[in-house]
């Protein structure tokens, strides 16, 4: 065997490789030493690299490597073969071991770096956007590819589109053709693709968005929306937004040259407007497709703020599609010849034309649009009654006046009255539906239950349409409760509010009844809840988790929680609206506190945090600003007991709140800040707000500050503050770029003592943050002077929170000591002795911290003036003492105090007295 390598080592030497390869391989096979056949096998690895035979050169250097790891030549050998074989990782691992055992070769160390540029030169090329973007090209190209790879492959363009860099490069090799092929012949998966990429392409680059409208042609992306495919529709919507976003401002960059390619886009704008317009009115479009066009209409016509005085767009639909809307909300779906519709497309429809009508500036366009809606109703029908009614309907649930200005007009409600006692049921439904809001005017309610409650008793008891009998008693249940909680002033006798109740419970518990109708027996709940009864009942079911219907569960758990606004009833006035014989509202006996409580209870019990968490994260075409102020009126009476907060908090309330707090109306978001004081003010911020969120909670909090808010409010939001500020570096900043300090500064000259103390405790927390401190800090102010005075209050929280805030100021920063003593009241070293004479301990701890923190401060003056006066003799009496658990805090800082005053040779050692 010795002989047989050898003589290979010879024939290597002399350029004989076959002939060395042969001795190897027989000297392997008669070979039994471990050592010696490693080396064997070494130096055919040598061989089989000078033949160019890679995998064998790298198999035998692995089996010489396996008997000694450290065998320097076979790691290079194999190096240098897996380096051939394209290997880079697995070779660049065995030069850098050989490194490690020689780092002064030169050769390890070149061969070292060389694999090292060309392992980044590989991934660079293979993960470049560009090579990306031609894969995806070359499988989306290739006839033979199967569909799984061609739809990832277009999945995959989606992600790309998302990059500049990837939108940039499908742009430039001809992409937009390419994604309108997909279009043509994909299926729907690889049309959504399409879609979505495009939308990716369009997205904060004007040049580009304009260039593909040009490309696709506004046409042919309305017919794209306008298929029965509600993900198509609903991406095909997204990709109009963002060329809505793109034109409109969504791009702030500046493309140099590409700008004089962007010149107007004021013509594609009025193309898109016109374009979605045309397809509310037209019958080629399905349901899913006009419910987008509705949506992208209501985002982008209304201005977003009212500071904005150009509504030309809002202008522009009244007068090219208000007709077209209106002529949507005047459908009758169970009429042959109707417009493709969903179930809430209407619905949609009327927040639009509510948009619209909010949006206009002065009483000529209001007219103007009511003049439209008016010959709408009376001219354009074929079947004028059922249309009317249902028009009339639609625009009582969006501008509620002018649908109110519609009934008012002669012989209306008399038609509503007529139609109900018609043979056809679809004229009964209708009507009823009508009738039900069109009486929301008290005068009106009046007139219906003069006119209408035997027609609609009559219909419930007599139709066996279950869709008429539930409307006709919907109907009812709002007259019952048109007294509102006036107990006096009930529409129908004992016990009839409730037997509706149960019906309506019944019909919303049945999953075999269809969805419309559940919804219309929430709407029942809605009103019917308005009695005491009803309420207690009612909290003994769960909610329902239909989206659609929110506004009618939202009213339903306020009216349960009694959390609408309650006129203030003043006993003088009672007694002379008694005397002079006038009308007095009375309260139902379980109306009173102690009920409510009990209801509140039991919708936590049930659930109802998790169900108003699921409401918040509807499409706001159907959570209107109205009904997220009745969501932040539940939110705040569920969270009236401190109890029940960590239940909110589990249930994701917390989460649920900020968006209420953000968006809405005004009292929609005061009520839903108030209940993220309530909530921040005693839970952990991580669990209660998680992540970024608990960011967005400060400026609902300071907006609780202002002197308009009451204050119950203002000392809420300073509760949440203190913790907050508590809580993270971050979060002080936060509060401080809110500007929230000046408003927390008033509050601690406030009279009353709760929100004094609040205010006073939310400081001491943010005296951390240098901004606050340089306040402090500042020529001329009396701010330091405030809570040195603020210390001598008798009151122990507030003298906590002040001598708190002082000693973690003094600590920070030296110049303040100097303050106190020069600038500020005469009275602070009276003011510090007691503060560290003081029983309570926590007090005397932050009361000598301060003065050790003055003798800190190289002031030597300060200093001497301090063991000057009496505090040298407290210190020494509270040094002295005996060590004690429950005020130790203060005896080692008085010990600190007086090791200090050694140090700085104002007291001589024999005199400390310390153990």
């Amino acid at each position: 065997k010795i002989q047989l390598k050898d003589e290979g080592n010879k024939y290597f030497q002399a350029g004989d490789i076959d002939k060395a390869i042969d001795c190897y391989t027989k000297a392997i096979k008669v070979c039994k030493d471990k050592k010696v056949l490693a080396v064997i096998h070494r130096n055919r690895s040598a061989c089989y690299l000078k033949k160019e035979n890679y995998s064998n050169a790298a198999s035998d250097a692995t089996k010489a490597i396996d008997v000694d790891a450290a065998d320097i030549k076979a790691l290079y050998r194999r190096c240098q073969a897996l380096e051939k074989l394209g290997k880079l990782d697995m070779a660049f691992k065995d030069v850098q071991r050989c490194a490690t055992l020689e780092p002064k070769n030169k050769t390890f160390l070149e061969t070292l770096r060389r694999l090292g540029a060309e392992i980044q030169t590989k991934l660079k090329t293979t993960f470049s956007t560009d090579s990306r973007v031609q894969n995806m090209f070359e499988i989306l190209l290739d006839d033979e590819v199967d569909k799984d790879k061609k739809e990832k492959a277009a999945n995959n363009l989606v992600v790309l589109s998302r990059e500049e860099a990837g939108a940039e490069r499908i742009f430039e090799n001809n992409g937009v053709p390419l994604l309108l092929n997909m279009i043509e012949k994909g299926k729907p998966e690889m049309i959504l693709a399409a879609i979505r990429t495009l939308s990716g392409m369009c997205t904060g680059h004007k040049a580009r968005a304009m260039a593909i409208v040009h490309m696709v042609g506004v046409d042919k992306l309305c017919s794209i929306m306008a298929v029965d495919n509600e993900e198509i529709a609903l991406a095909t919507c997204n990709l109009f937004q963002c060329i809505y976003d793109s034109f409109t401002g969504g791009d702030k960059r500046e493309f140099g040259k590409e700008e004089a390619v962007v010149l107007d886009v004021s013509k594609d704008l009025k193309a898109i407007l016109l374009s979605l317009l045309e397809m509310v009115g037209s019958k080629k479009v399905s349901g899913h497709g006009r419910d987008q066009a509705l949506n992208l209409l209501s985002k982008n016509v209304p201005r977003k703020d009212k500071r904005n005085t150009d509504n030309s767009r809002s202008l522009f639909t009244i007068d090219h599609g208000l007709k077209k809307i209106l002529k949507v909300c005047g459908q009758v779906p169970e009429l042959p010849d109707q417009l493709p519709l969903t179930e809430n497309t209407q619905l949609i429809a009327s927040v639009l034309l509510n948009k619209i009508y909010d949006d206009l500036k002065c009483d000529p366009e209001r007219d103007n649009f009511r003049d439209i809606s008016h010959l709408q109703s009376t001219h354009v029908f074929i079947e004028p009654s059922c249309r009317i009614i249902t028009l009339t309907f639609w625009l009582l649930q969006g501008p509620f006046d002018v649908g109110n200005a519609l009934v008012g007009h002669q012989g209306i409600m008399e038609m509503m009255v007529a139609l109900c006692g018609s043979e056809r049921e679809v004229d009964q439904m209708v009507a009823v539906e009508a009738l039900i809001h069109s009486s929301s005017k008290m005068s009106r309610a009046s007139f219906i239950i003069t006119n209408g409650v035997s027609l609609l008793k009559e219909i419930y008891k007599k139709t066996k349409n279950e869709k008429i009998k539930i409307r006709a008693l919907v109907g009812l249940c709002k007259l019952g409760s048109a007294g509102g909680d006036d107990y006096s002033m009930r529409q129908f006798a004992e016990g009839s509010t409730e037997k509706l109740a149960k019906q309506c419970r019944k019909w919303l518990c049945n999953p075999q009844i269809d969805t419309k109708t559940r919804k219309w027996a929430i709407e029942g709940l809605a009103y019917l809840t308005n009695d005491a009864d009803v309420k207690d009942d009612f909290v003994e079911d769960e909610p329902s988790k239909d989206k659609t219907i929110l506004y009618s569960v939202a009213c339903t758990l306020v009216n349960c929680t009694n959390s609408y606004d309650k006129k203030e009833i003043i006993p003088e006035l009672v007694q002379l609206a008694k005397f002079s014989k006038q009308h007095v509202p009375e309260q139902h006996p379980k109306d009173k506190k102690d009920f409510i409580e009990k209801r509140v209870k039991r919708l936590l019990k049930a659930g109802v945090t998790s169900a108003l968490a699921v409401m918040v994260k509807a499409d706001n075409s159907i959570l209107t600003d109205q009904t997220k102020e009745m969501l932040a009126r539940v939110f705040l009476a569920l969270s009236e007991d401190p109890k029940d907060r960590g239940t909110i908090v589990a249930q994701g309330g917390g989460k649920a709140l900020i968006p209420l707090a953000l968006e809405g109306t005004d009292v929609g978001k005061v009520k839903a800040s108030h209940a993220i004081a309530k909530i921040a003010a005693i839970s952990n911020p991580e669990i209660a707000f998680p992540g970024e969120r608990v960011y967005e909670v400060i400026r609902p909090l300071v907006s609780l500050l202002s002197t308009d808010r009451d204050g119950i409010q203002n000392f809420e939001a300073l509760r949440g503050l203190t913790n907050l500020a508590g809580f993270s570096e971050k979060l002080r900043v936060k509060i401080v770029k809110e500007k929230a300090l000046p408003e927390i500064e008033n509050y601690m000259f406030e009279e009353h003592d709760e929100i004094r103390q609040a205010a006073t405790e939310c400081m001491c927390n943010l005296v951390t943050c240098k901004e606050v401190q340089e306040r402090y800090m500042e020529d001329g102010n009396d701010k330091l002077k405030l809570l040195v005075l603020l210390c001598g209050e008798d009151d122990e929280s507030l003298q906590i929170a002040a001598a708190g805030a002082v000693a973690m100021l003094t600590a920070a920063q030296k110049k303040l000591c100097l303050l106190i003593s020069f600038k500020q009241t005469a009275q602070w070293l009276e003011i510090l002795q007691r503060l560290c004479l003081h029983p309570n301990p926590h007090i005397a701890h932050r009361g000598i911290v301060t003065v050790f923190n003055m003798l800190n401060s190289d002031d030597t003056e300060l200093a001497k003036k301090l063991i000057e006066s009496e505090l040298l003799e407290i210190l020494s009496v509270i040094g002295k003492a005996d060590d004690n658990p429950k005020r130790q805090d203060a005896i080692n800082a008085a010990r600190t105090c007086l090791v200090k005053a050694m140090d700085l040779g104002l007291i001589k050692p024999f005199t400390s007295g310390i153990n």
